[in-house]
C-alpha cells in the first residue's frame, strides 16, 4: 500500500479503528479532536495523515514540480547481496525494492531452508494479513521502530471462523524473530456482552521464538503465546480482556503492558479486564508464563490474570503494577475446583496494585528459592536456542 495514494476513505477507515482500539478521546468536539489529532498519533499515524492531508491540499496548484522520486532516498546498495547462512527480502510499500508487501516476501523464502531469511521491512503501515507457514522456519522480521513499521489487519473470532484464525499475524514455523515492529488488530473494541469480537494481533505458534522490541496493539486477546517457547523482551503490549493469553511457555522481560479497559469510577468494584489468560490443561504440561522487571499499567479495574484451563500458571516478579489491579489479583476462572491447581504466584513487586495483603488465597507470594525458576532465561531453555539481539 503506497502512502502517497491512500485514499481519505481508507485513510478514515484506519483512524477510526485506531481510536476505537487505543485512544481516549477527552471532552472536546469533533472538530477539535482531529484539529489536535496528528500531534497525538503515533509516527505510523503521523506520517499517513501528513501525506494524505498534503496530496489534497497541493492538488490544486498549477505549478509544475520537478519530479522527484521517492527512493532517491532509500539506501543504496540494498539489500545485501544474499550469503551461504543469510538471504535478505527487502519490503517497501513504495515500490522501491523487492516486494510492496509482506506476505510476498514470506512467499519467496524458500521452503524449509536452513538459511536465515530476513524480511527486511520499511518504515510504513501494511494492512494485510500474514501467514508464515511450517515450511518457512528461520524468518525474521525486520521493521524499523515499533511505532513506525506496523502489520495491521481487523479480523474477528465471528469474521475469522474462530478467535485462533483472527490473528493479523500467524507465525506457525520455528526459529521465528521479529524486531522493532508492531503488529495490530484494529477491529473496533467490543462492548460489553460482546459475541465473537475476540481479535488477535499476533499468534505465535512455532517453537523458539523471539520478540525484541515490538509492539501488539488490539483489545481482547491482542497477543495469542499460543505454544512453544518463547522470548519477549522490550515490547509494549496493549489490550483490555486476556491479552495476554494460550498455552505457550514464554519469558517477558523489560516489557510495559497497558489495559485499554473502560476507566472505572473512584471506589467501584466491577472487573473489566485481565491481563493474561494461560491455557496449562495438564499439570504435565511444561508451560507458563514469566513476567520479570515488568510494568503493568493503563486503565480500568483489571486481573493480573484469569485461569483459562485448570492448571493455568502465571508468575510476576520485580514488576511495578499500579492501581488498576484489584486488590484479589487474580480469578479461578469463577470455578473454585481450580484453586489446588492453578500456579499464580507473585515475588518483590512493587506500586499499588502489588499489595498482597487481600491476595485471592490461592496465590502464592513466592520467596527467592520458589521463585528462581521462573526469573531468568532458563525457565525457558533459552541456551539451548536463544541467540543474541
Amino acid at each position: 500500500m503506497n502512502p502517497t495514494n491512500i485514499s481519505l476513505t481508507l485513510l478514515s477507515s484506519i483512524l477510526v479503528a485506531f481510536i476505537s482500539t487505543q485512544l481516549i478521546i477527552q471532552e472536546q468536539t469533533c472538530l477539535e479532536y482531529f484539529t489536535n489529532l496528528g500531534s497525538s498519533l503515533s509516527p505510523v499515524f503521523q506520517v499517513v495523515f501528513r501525506l494524505d492531508v498534503y496530496s489534497r491540499h497541493s492538488s490544486g496548484r498549477k505549478k509544475k514540480q520537478p519530479v522527484v522520486s521517492i527512493c532517491n532516498s532509500f539506501p543504496q546498495h540494498f539489500p545485501p547481496p544474499d550469503t551461504n547462512t543469510t538471504a535478505f527480502f527487502c519490503v517497501d510499500p513504495n515500490g522501491c525494492c523487492n516486494f510492496t508487501t509482506v506476505q510476498s516476501a514470506v512467499d519467496a523464502v524458500g521452503v524449509n531452508s536452513p538459511k536465515r531469511s530476513i524480511v527486511w521491512i520499511n518504515t510504513g503501515i501494511y494492512f494485510e494479513k500474514v501467514l508464515v507457514p511450517k515450511t518457512k522456519p528461520n524468518v525474521t522480521f525486520q521493521g524499523q521502530g515499533f511505532e513506525t513499521t506496523a502489520i495491521m489487519w481487523n479480523d474477528t473470532a465471528n469474521s475469522a471462523n474462530g478467535t485462533f484464525y483472527s490473528g493479523s499475524v500467524q507465525v506457525y514455523a520455528t526459529n521465528f524473530i521479529a524486531k522493532n515492529i508492531s503488529f495490530m488488530n484494529v477491529a473496533p473494541m467490543p462492548g460489553p456482552g460482546a459475541v465473537g469480537a475476540q481479535a488477535v494481533a499476533m499468534r505465535i505458534s512455532g517453537d523458539e521464538a523471539a520478540f525484541w522490541g515490538c509492539g501488539f496493539f488490539g483489545a481482547q486477546d491482542t497477543l495469542h503465546d499460543d505454544r512453544g517457547r518463547h522470548y519477549f523482551k522490550d515490547c509494549f503490549i496493549q489490550g483490555n480482556i486476556d491479552f495476554i493469553f494460550g498455552n505457550a511457555r514464554s519469558f517477558y522481560e523489560n516489557c510495559e503492558l497497558v489495559s485499554i479497559a473502560t476507566p472505572v469510577p473512584p471506589g467501584a468494584k466491577n472487573i473489566n479486564g485481565a491481563v493474561t489468560a494461560h491455557g496449562r490443561a495438564s499439570n504435565d504440561d511444561n508451560t507458563g508464563f514469566s513476567f520479570v522487571n515488568c510494568t503493568v499499567g493503563g486503565t480500568g479495574r483489571i486481573w493480573l490474570g484469569r485461569a483459562w484451563r485448570p492448571f493455568s500458571r502465571v508468575v510476576f516478579a520485580f514488576t511495578s503494577m499500579t492501581d488498576i489491579i484489584a486488590p484479589e489479583g487474580w480469578n479461578d476462572f469463577n470455578d473454585p475446583t481450580r484453586d489446588q491447581t492453578i500456579f499464580y504466584g507473585e515475588h518483590n513487586c512493587s506500586g499499588v496494585g502489588a499489595n498482597v495483603t487481600l491476595r485471592a488465597p490461592y496465590v502464592q507470594k513466592l520467596n527467592e528459592t520458589q521463585a528462581s525458576p521462573f526469573l531468568n532465561v532458563s525457565f525457558i531453555d533459552a541456551d539451548q536456542w536463544l541467540q543474541p539481539y
